[in-house]
């Protein structure tokens, strides 16, 4: 069994409150959620108005399988207007770690 995670650290545009901020931050998690099947979730700087921290991650059988989800979600997340791609921190652990 594969478990890989990443870590998008994330500076968002034109956003003044925390409101503002879910309104980009919410659509983003979901778009994971349903495009690439993982769990996704903010996960850091909830409280800050312009960052955030979104995690996504998921468990396969082949670990070729996780490699490619996670290069697909983070050229996805790199591609989104509204965000800044500042950091993705990938990482892949098997069953026997």
């Amino acid at each position: 069994m594969w478990i890989g995670f990443i870590e998008f650290d994330i500076l968002l545009g034109d956003v003044h409150s925390l409101k503002a901020k879910r309104s980009v931050i919410r659509p983003l998690v979901s778009d994971l959620r349903r495009r690439f099947e993982v769990s996704a979730a903010e996960v850091d700087n909830q409280d800050l108005h312009r960052r955030a921290v979104v995690g996504a991650g998921l468990v396969a059988a082949d670990r070729q399988h996780v490699v490619d989800v996670l290069d697909r979600v983070e050229r996805y997340v790199a591609a989104r207007p509204e965000v800044e791609l500042l950091s993705a921190r990938p990482r892949i652990l098997s069953s026997e770690d």
